[in-house]
């Protein structure tokens, strides 16, 4: 078959205006992601761009901001507890899910609202 998807580049998420100080304290401070610089020809926009492994999450500022609460990034993460644990510490509650085999994981929401999937892989022996 040609033309074929060949991966995920990035999730995008919705986020305020000037709310870029509390994206970086949460996505950085909180889940261990890196800053990455946004293109110069889109910096003007606002948001800010993160990077953790092979996950890169954008965050766009929307001048009608709503919160994702059903549609959500999940991010696959190596040690669950630490990152659940960095979560509730800094007030952000994570609410554990079992629904789907294989796999420990969390729901969390970030500073705006928007749902957060934070999924480990269990070895099944």
């Amino acid at each position: 078959m040609n033309g074929t998807i060949q991966g995920l580049d990035h999730v995008q998420l919705a986020m305020p205006q000037g709310q870029e100080g509390a994206a970086r304290a949460f996505y950085v401070g909180v889940l261990g992601l890196e800053e990455e610089p946004k293109p110069q020809a889109l910096a003007g926009r606002g948001g800010v761009w993160f990077r953790g492994g092979t996950a890169r999450v954008h965050l766009g500022v929307e001048a009608d901001f709503r919160p994702a609460k059903k549609a959500h990034a999940a991010l696959l993460v190596n040690g669950l507890p630490d990152i659940a644990r960095r979560c509730s510490e800094a007030g952000y509650a994570p609410t554990p899910d079992d629904a789907l085999p294989g796999f420990d994981r969390v729901y969390v929401s970030d500073p705006f609202g928007n749902r957060i999937e934070l999924l480990e892989s269990r070895d099944e022996v």
